[in-house]
């Protein structure tokens, strides 16, 4: 698949890497020339000077023939305008927009343009750190219903099937997060201590999925 990058930072360029070593032919637009020294001399894509959402340059950067457009520059405004050109000029289905104030995130994301809030996602990673309680969202469906959240789980789940605690929590385990590894589980599967839960919910539910995790099992069933 061909790929266009907007914005050759250190997110872009890692990107831009990632994706040609997977076997995807990557264009990479910046405003500013010498931004594409991140990209190194090994990088055989396109390297395209100009603004992301001009068209023309978009053009040169090969949107025609594209299957995917990331807007990771460092500017909000310039993202969310390239994405919704890729998205409604060119017909582009795989978008998706770096986003800094997480606010603009919201309403980009129910009005259906995927985007990565970088200092809201930064801020939520550091709080689960330090204060592992609670459910930190991860994922939302556009219409903000669903949601994949990390929960933390009470040390007296440890031990226990991830069957029983669907079971009594009534959630979908997605996956866990085990010595730094992601795994899907199976009805047998055992929590075992310093696991992440990765759980899909419905967004009503927070609450009421907090406090029976919160919990441990024979709690649950008292």
């Amino acid at each position: 698949m061909h790929v266009v990058i907007m914005g050759c930072g250190r997110v872009g360029s890692t990107l831009a890497h990632s994706l040609e070593q997977q076997g995807h032919t990557v264009a990479v637009i910046d405003q500013d020339q010498t931004a594409f020294r991140r990209l190194g001399s090994g990088f055989g894509g396109r390297r395209v000077t100009g603004v992301g959402f001009d068209q023309d340059t978009l053009r040169e950067a090969g949107i025609e023939e594209a299957g995917a457009f990331a807007a990771v520059s460092s500017g909000d405004n310039s993202n969310i305008i390239a994405a919704r050109v890729a998205r409604e000029m060119f017909g582009i289905e795989n978008v998706a927009a770096r986003i800094y104030d997480p606010r603009r995130a919201e309403v980009y994301q129910r009005l259906g343009i995927p985007t990565v809030a970088t200092v809201r996602w930064t801020a939520d990673q550091m709080l689960r750190r330090l204060l592992p309680s609670g459910a930190e969202p991860l994922w939302r469906d556009p219409s903000g219903g669903v949601q994949l959240a990390e929960v933390h789980a009470s040390p007296a789940w440890i031990g226990h099937k991830i069957s029983q605690l669907q079971e009594e929590t009534g959630v979908r385990v997605a996956f866990l997060t085990r010595l730094g590894e992601a795994m899907l589980p199976t009805s047998q599967t055992v929590l075992q201590e310093g696991d992440l839960v990765h759980v899909m919910m419905r967004t009503d539910a927070i609450a009421e999925v907090e406090a029976a995790f919160a919990k441990g099992p024979e709690e649950t069933q008292s």
